[in-house]
This record gives C-alpha cells, structure tokens and sequence, in this order.
C-alpha cells in the first residue's frame, strides 16, 4: 500500500483503541478524514469519543465507521447528531479498492485506531488493516511485553 506519514506526536489524541495492537496484527495502517456533523465536532474538540468497539465495513463504494460512540454535545439541544451513527470515512477510490481486497479476499479487518486531530484542525481516523491473532498469539504479545518491562527494570538496577 501507500505509504502513510505517521500520526503526528504533536496532534490531538481524542480517542485510542489501545486493545486493538493486542487482539490483531496490524498490517498496514491508512489516514482517512471522517463526514462529521458541528455537533460531532464539537463532542470531539472535548475529548469525549469510543472507539474501542468500532469497526470499518466496506460498502456501496465506501467505507463506513460503525459502532463508533461521540456523546451527544451538551449545548446541542434540538441540532445533535445520534450518539452511535454509521459515520462516512474519506479515502481515495485507490485506497479503498485495496483495502476492498484486503478484506474480501484475505479475510483481514478494519480496526480503528485512534481519531486524533490533524495541524489544519481537521479530524482524522488512523485506521488499520488487520489480521486476528489466536490466543497462543496474545499470549507470546504478553511474554514479549513482560520480558521487555523486566529487561527495563534489570538496567535500571544495574545502571
């Protein structure tokens, strides 16, 4: 795929799906912009959003955000948006065919990643093409990290 500039340290962070690194192995990962209404925008700017058990779907041409949770703005009244609406995610026809075939034919998945806010000030979603890993995969991701965490602590001893 193409190669996607990183999300920017100095961005951001509204909302991080940190279990998704841990229940798949993400492949490849695409920056795309969300069709978000003021009130959604809003609701982000506070730092209110879930995505932990949000996906991606492939559909009519487009890829779609589902299950994704932005509360509704309190100061919203009569103009908010559904709290867990199916949101429109902006990608180019080239992105999307790959990550159409990523899905269909090697049975990947979309994951959400983090929503984060860009240097223009516009919403992004760091979405990831991802395979899941079966529990004997989980649990060698948890060796590693504890060994890493143990090997920290022995050189902090050592000095």
């Amino acid at each position: 795929m193409n190669q996607v500039k990183k999300a920017d340290p100095n961005n951001k962070i509204v909302a991080e799906n940190r279990k998704a690194r841990f229940s798949y192995e993400v492949l490849d990962t695409v920056e795309a912009g969300l069709v978000l209404t003021g009130t959604e925008v809003k609701s982000l700017r506070q730092g209110q959003a879930n995505i932990q058990e949000s996906y991606a779907s492939v559909e009519d041409g487009g890829i779609w955000l589902i299950n994704s949770y932005l509360p509704e703005y309190l100061q919203g009244n009569r103009f908010n948006h559904e709290p867990r609406r199916r949101r429109k995610l902006l990608l180019n026809k080239r992105e999307i065919a790959k990550l159409g075939q990523g899905v269909a034919r090697e049975g990947m998945t979309l994951v959400p990643l983090k929503i984060y806010f860009n240097d223009k000030g516009r919403a992004k979603l760091l979405l990831g093409l991802a395979r899941g890993k079966k529990l004997h995969d989980k649990r060698e991701t948890e060796k590693q990290r504890d060994w890493a965490r143990e090997k920290g602590r022995l050189l902090k001893e050592r000095g």
